[in-house]
């Protein structure tokens, strides 16, 4: 089988073969196709797309390319979340250790930064001392123990999309449907969860620009989890505008704890909320709706779920005092400069893909393979969409530790904010479910 037949068929959009699909990524994570020839491939996916068996076969050779975690000595259901990539997005930070505090298991393998959008490795490794680089032995205990765990990929545990993940990530080929199905499923079902539910994103800041295009991946997530004897729920959720008030690292973490100690903002605490309660139903941890959000706003209200949080830093060996005191254990950047309001009104628009991208230059993501990334460098967001603001009011503050750049990224983020004298009713943070 020769590696340039393969690339030719799927630049020609052909289907390709269970067998030719096998060798190709066991080739790559061998190291006998190289980075150009996997990017290659990449390319040529991203342009022509996959079928829905290609899709499927891809994301089983995926799983097969390493081991699969056994988490069948925990008692309990084993669960797990993803998100397909957003701005702003710390719901992992919030919802893990809410739906541990419910009495779930949480089972979370989890990637880093992708694009403009961030990664929940990256914001975890703010903490000083954290560690996202579990055995799967640790893995497994401290889910059993604490009924919590957020690793990130090992060179055993499913090390195609490690490898896949990284090059996507630089070759412009990150926003297609069958590479995120593959990615998504690949390593959900690598970590060992009985039940995933996943969040799909739809707007600027997302890889899927529209509905049409969230509900497409989401149906293929549900028929690959199907197929490989998953339960899976999906959530289409608004990235038009940035979750919550903080893009970057250090800045999400900060948010996350406060979320946590029930000063969340609406948007962010609805959708942990209804992403908590699918899977809560999906698992029969509640019966009901109602149930479910009674569960999970006993869990913040008591503390229950903060103290899980503290947990998992804890067992992870990060400074459990970041809980307490997160401006000064957190890092940030020593400069920053505010984005004001020039002409009152109301702001219709805030731009999630220029805001990721503008949090990406002054050091928040990376811009190459294994970059290092500036984890106090970010921006918030002090306004949101539907607010009514007057000139002098703070849209924004950047943060970087170059001064450089916040007059680079200035305009891109002044841009981001769309302000009209008419009112503007926010637009739903829910689209769909599907199950």
């Amino acid at each position: 089988m020769q590696v340039d037949y393969i690339l030719a068929k799927k630049r020609d959009g052909l289907a390709l073969s269970k067998d030719e699909i096998e060798f190709l990524i066991k080739g790559f994570v061998s190291g006998e196709i190289p980075d150009y020839q996997m990017s290659a491939f990449l390319m040529a996916t991203y342009i022509k797309g996959m079928n829905e068996t290609e899709t499927f076969e891809l994301t089983k050779s995926m799983v097969e390319s390493g081991k699969v975690i056994d988490l069948s000595s925990i008692d309990g259901v084993k669960v797990d979340k993803h998100s397909t990539g957003g701005v702003g997005d710390k719901t992992s930070l919030v919802l893990g250790p809410m739906l541990a505090a419910v009495g779930l298991k949480v089972a979370k393998m989890s990637g880093r930064g992708l694009g403009y959008t961030g990664g929940t490795l990256d914001k975890l490794e703010s903490i000083p001392g954290f560690n996202v680089n579990l055995t799967r032995d640790q893995f497994v205990n401290q889910v059993d123990e604490i009924g919590i765990a957020i690793m990130g990929q090992t060179k055993e545990i499913d090390p195609a999309d490690r490898k896949i993940y990284a090059l996507r990530d630089v070759t412009a080929t990150i926003s297609s449907i069958p590479l995120i199905a593959s990615s998504v499923m690949s390593k959900k079902v690598a970590g060992g969860a009985d039940a995933i539910v996943l969040d799909v994103k739809a707007g600027s800041g997302a890889f899927m620009k529209t509905v049409d295009e969230a509900r497409a991946l989401a149906e293929a997530l549900v028929s690959i989890g199907k197929r490989l004897g998953k339960q899976v729920v999906v959530v289409i959720s608004n990235m038009d505008q940035p979750l919550g008030r903080t893009v970057g690292n250090a800045f999400e973490v900060e948010e996350a704890i406060d979320a946590l100690a029930g000063y969340g903002s609406a948007d962010l605490m609805e959708l942990c909320y209804t992403l908590g309660s699918e899977l809560m139903l999906k698992t029969g941890a509640a019966q009901t709706t109602e149930e479910a959000m009674s569960k999970l706003t006993d869990a913040l209200e008591s503390g229950k779920a903060l103290d899980k949080f503290r947990q998992l830093i804890e067992w992870q060996g990060g400074d459990t005092g970041v809980i307490d005191n997160t401006r000064t254990l957190l890092p940030h950047a020593r400069f920053v400069e505010d984005i004001e309001v020039v002409a009152e009104g109301y702001i219709h628009r805030i731009s999630a893909e220029e805001i990721g991208v503008g949090a990406r230059y002054l050091g928040a993501g990376r811009k190459r393979i294994g970059e290092a990334i500036d984890p106090g460098a970010g921006i918030f967001i002090a306004k949101k969409v539907g607010d009514y603001v007057r000139p002098g009011d703070t849209l924004a503050e950047m943060w970087s530790n170059d001064a450089h750049l916040l007059a680079v990224v200035r305009a891109l983020v002044e841009e981001a904010f769309q302000i009209y004298d008419i009112p503007h009713e926010p637009p739903p943070l829910i689209y769909d479910v599907i199950k």
